[in-house]
């Protein structure tokens, strides 16, 4: 019925009431009144001779702007939004072609095939989609898309940022894209409340800050997640991670110990915490709480909770503290927090040393060491009047390993530390490394080259925490060819 057009003109459509019963008018071909325009031809977006199709990363003409909001206002006053939004997602694309391609001949816009083609899906995409966003969104080598007011576009590529010849219309259009983002989970951003953290529908991250913060235009930022998600194994392939690393890794994950995933802004530390969380046995409760959630469990025990802001008399938040608190209500059996800063590290600490093992966290530091003195200080922040040794015996009793997340500054991510948390010396935490990644230079084309090693530890702390869940043998076994491997 809204689906793509016949020759019963008849047929109910997706146009406008007025566009259905035309007034006569005097050509041969009866236009509808909405789209009608004098049939001057408007300027070719391109130069006449024959050009490859634009990439993604190719800069587009202000005439190919220009022609394409002509086009534009003329599709939004010709066509029915309510009825458009009864159509699926195909339909709806095929009747929004259909229409536009009848502007393009009224109007007698000069264009080749290919150029018609790609304006016929940019103008779908700002109709149904995230506009000039969606050719990025759908390529799967993409990590992050950092948008930069309405011109400028960049985006990270195997760990390099490079800009793209992406640009949106104008600030309004980047604006109402950013607010089409947030609505969808239930949040806004405006002048009123500026700054919002959501996510897409794959998982995918996103912040947005739009002015009068945000000085010259909107700023979007999304870091975006690969449709396949990445394993352990795919992690040793890749070189983050030697396999008797990733054996250990393995190991820990079953084995419940309580782990800290640390690293700095883009070093992988949900992606890791993801791998990590495939070891969990389907029968344990997991609860989950994020800013914006984007940790996918395959587990079929698992309850995933979100964080709200404000609304906008100032009411109605709910902080990551009171998720972790109202976690321990909820018989867990391991609580996930997707990323500790600030005063809830207090909370996920104690719900670790008081039977919920095999809890995990991420944090920003750029070392274990770091992660620990990052703990205590988010404790402190949070108004907790502790002597700094109870808090220090308290991050002791609860933490088992600290993992380590590095990005490279040729762009690769490596997992750089596997260390345990030992104990206290005085007022000292004391650590011991069990892998460590040692950088050994680089090849002529500036990759960085390195190896993973063992510090030759034979019995980790766990290891009687291993015994208990059978897996000394395999955690013998990964430590033995650990060393063996140093020693090739």
């Amino acid at each position: 019925m809204f689906g793509k057009r016949s020759g019963n003109d008849s047929e109910m459509r997706v146009l406008k009431p007025a566009i259905q019963a035309p007034e006569p008018v005097s050509s041969a071909a009866a236009a509808p009144r909405e789209i009608a325009a004098p049939t001057v031809a408007s300027p070719p977006i391109a130069p006449a001779k024959q050009q490859p199709a634009p990439t993604v990363e190719a800069r587009r003409s202000d005439n190919y702007y220009q022609v394409k909001a002509t086009i534009f206002g003329a599709l939004i006053e010709a066509i029915d939004l309510a009825q458009l939004a009864k159509l699926d997602g195909e339909s709806a694309r095929e009747e929004i072609r259909d229409i536009v391609n009848e502007i393009i001949a009224i109007k007698n816009i000069v264009m080749s095939i290919a150029e018609q083609e790609e304006l016929l899906d940019d103008i779908c995409n700002d109709v149904l989609g995230y506009g000039p966003l969606e050719p990025l969104l759908s390529r799967d080598d993409i990590a992050d898309i950092m948008v930069n007011g309405a011109g400028t576009v960049f985006i990270e590529v195997a760990g390099k940022i490079q800009k793209t010849g992406i640009r949106f219309r104008d600030n309004q259009q980047l604006l109402n894209i950013c607010q089409r983002i947030v609505s969808q989970v239930g949040r806004r951003v405006d002048e009123s409340s500026p700054i919002c953290d959501a996510r897409l529908a794959d998982g995918s991250r996103v912040n947005a800050i739009v002015p009068p913060l945000a000085i010259d235009g909107p700023a979007l930022t999304i870091r975006k997640f690969k449709k396949d998600k990445l394993t352990l194994e795919q992690l040793v392939k890749f070189g983050a991670i030697s396999p008797e690393g990733a054996q250990i890794l393995q190991i820990i994950g079953r084995v419940r110990c309580n782990v800290l995933i640390s690293g700095g802004t883009g070093s992988g530390k949900t992606t890791l915490l993801n791998c990590l969380t495939q070891f969990i046995e389907h029968d344990e409760r997991v609860i989950t709480c994020e800013d914006a959630a984007e940790l996918q469990l395959q587990q079929p025990h698992v309850v995933r909770l979100e964080t709200r802001p404000p609304n906008i008399e100032g009411e109605g938040q709910v902080t990551m503290r009171e998720l972790v608190r109202n976690c321990l209500r909820m018989r867990p059996e391991r609580i996930i927090v997707g990323e500790v800063r600030g005063p809830e590290a207090f909370d996920l600490l104690q719900a670790m040393n008081t039977g919920h093992d095999g809890s995990m966290g991420t944090l920003h530091a750029n070392n274990p060491r770091e992660a620990l003195s990052r703990c205590e200080s988010m404790i402190t922040m949070g108004g907790f009047s502790l002597p700094s040794r109870t808090i220090r015996e308290m991050i002791c009793a609860s933490i088992d390993v600290i993992v380590q997340a590095a990005r490279l500054r040729d762009g690769s991510r490596r997992i750089t530390h596997i260390t345990e948390v030992m104990g206290m010396e005085g007022d000292t935490i004391i650590t011991q490394d069990l892998f460590l990644y040692d950088i050994v230079g680089e090849d002529a084309n500036g990759k960085i080259i390195g190896r993973h090693r063992s510090t030759g530890i034979g019995r980790p702390r766990f290891w009687e925490r291993a015994r208990y869940y059978g897996e000394e043998k395999r955690l013998a076994a990964a430590l033995d060819a650990a060393e063996v491997s140093d020693k090739a």
